[in-house]
């Protein structure tokens, strides 16, 4: 090879790793600045979401709600982990559930929960997850051996708000919604129900908050309630420190509950005679279409209590849902044979619709079965009301889903989501019972 030959080789090589060079460091450059953007678009993302308001998400139907709770053995001392909360935020988001509800904050598990929420955000900040956190509010000498005394306070609700406000103020992206107590003032919770004067002392102490800007003025202030504590049923409940709860709170967070009723007030219950003749599937249509005419009822019977105040506030369903199995004389086949996996589908398959069709958000109960409820009787009604069962089985409700594949990759107790029944509905309809009229 001659000696220009090697010259021209040697000029090429040079202008080709130059052009090499340059290359890489334009790639490196634009890698840094593609993290960049990367890095300010996701930190966007994350304060559109801390700025995104209860206003906004309640009774928007892109943003469907449930009530959760993440124990998976018959007992709360066992705390879910990190790594089961993050399995099923995963599960909840592939059904488009962007809203969940909690009870209390004397447990780890909510702490966890926003923990693994916000952790979660930040490795993708398209993941949206936000939560109505209840504070548990009972009265003096609730659970214990001694009388309850009603118009008293249990020292404890203290605790619980004040961990409530602390937990808001540091996951402001997450929490939109406190709510004071659960079922806290409905009068057949004998062993802890309060007078609706405790409630408004603290719904009035957070809102108190908000204008000392100590508490996110964007959060909304409420009480979980039955409806007929929000004025809906007997007139006992309509008191003055009740219309001026109603008038201090953000919105209306009211339960409805048609499955207990076919036991304590089945007026809507059974299949009529004239419907003797129709189809098993007729039969059931047409008795599930009276439950939730019920429910429907019920929410109305409270918007028109506000009316009669003159008070015009949102009303959400804190709770509603229809239990999947039941061995007690109250539900089962004992009793008004109520539970089972497809009635239960119906209910919320007519419960979905008619909420998302008004704008109204529905916590739906609930997303998981929890064994503790009921350690006693492990086959009651309260252990069942879940969307999936405890091992993470699809209960018939989300059959489709799982046709789907909503949930391929997805895993509970490290098992895939498959559906109950081996997916043999001629199985489920086994178990399905129908009460006839004056039976």
């Amino acid at each position: 090879m001659s000696t220009f030959t090697k010259h021209k080789k040697s000029i090429l090589f040079s202008k080709v790793y130059m052009c090499k060079s340059w290359l890489l460091v334009l790639f490196a450059v634009g890698t840094v600045l593609g993290c960049g953007n990367t890095t300010k678009q996701n930190e966007k993302i994350i304060q559109m979401n801390e700025e995104k308001t209860a206003a906004e998400i309640l009774g928007n139907v892109d943003y469907q709600a449930i009530c959760y709770g993440g124990y998976r053995t018959n007992t709360r001392k066992v705390q879910p982990t990190l790594a089961e909360l993050k399995e099923d935020m995963l599960i909840l988001s592939a059904l488009n559930i962007k809203f969940i509800r909690t009870y209390n904050v004397h447990y780890e598990e909510v702490k966890n929960l926003l923990e693994v929420i916000s952790e979660m955000t930040k490795e993708n900040p398209s993941f949206e997850m936000y939560v109505m956190l209840g504070a548990w509010i009972d009265c003096k000498n609730a659970f214990t051996d001694q009388i309850p005394i009603h118009n008293q306070e249990s020292p404890r609700n203290a605790v619980e708000i004040e961990e409530s406000v602390r937990l808001a103020n540091e996951y402001p992206a997450i929490v939109k919604v406190l709510a004071v107590g659960n079922e806290a003032m409905v009068k057949w919770a004998t062993s802890y129900y309060v007078t609706p004067n405790i409630i408004l002392k603290w719904v009035t102490y957070l809102q108190s908050l908000k204008k000392q800007n100590k508490l996110n003025p964007a959060v909304w202030i409420t009480s979980s309630d039955n409806f007929a504590s929000w004025g809906g049923g007997d007139t006992s409940y309509h008191t003055t420190d009740l219309k001026q709860l109603c008038s201090t709170v953000d919105f209306i967070s009211m339960h409805t509950y048609p499955m207990h009723d076919t036991h304590y007030n089945p007026e809507f219950w059974g299949v009529l005679p004239y419907e003797t003749s129709l189809t098993q599937e007729e039969q059931l249509d047409s008795l599930m279409n009276r439950a939730t005419t019920y429910a429907k009822n019920q929410y109305y019977s409270v918007k028109n209590y506000l009316k009669t105040l003159g008070i015009d506030k949102p009303i959400h369903l804190g709770e509603t849902g229809w239990a999947t199995q039941s061995r007690e004389q109250l539900y089962g086949n004992d009793g008004s044979m109520a539970c089972d996996e497809y009635k239960s589908a119906l209910y919320y398959k007519q419960m979905r619709e008619w909420t998302n069709k008004e704008n109204i958000s529905c916590f739906y109960f609930e997303a998981f079965d929890e064994s503790w409820k009921d350690v006693e009787n492990p086959y009651g009604s309260e252990n069942h009301f879940g969307l999936f069962t405890v091992d993470g089985k699809a209960k018939y409700t989300l059959w489709d889903e799982v046709n789907k594949g909503t949930f391929k990759n997805l895993k509970r107790n490290e098992k895939k989501i498959v559906k109950t029944y081996a997916g043999d509905k001629n199985k489920v309809m086994l178990d399905v019972k129908i009460p006839l009229v004056n039976n």
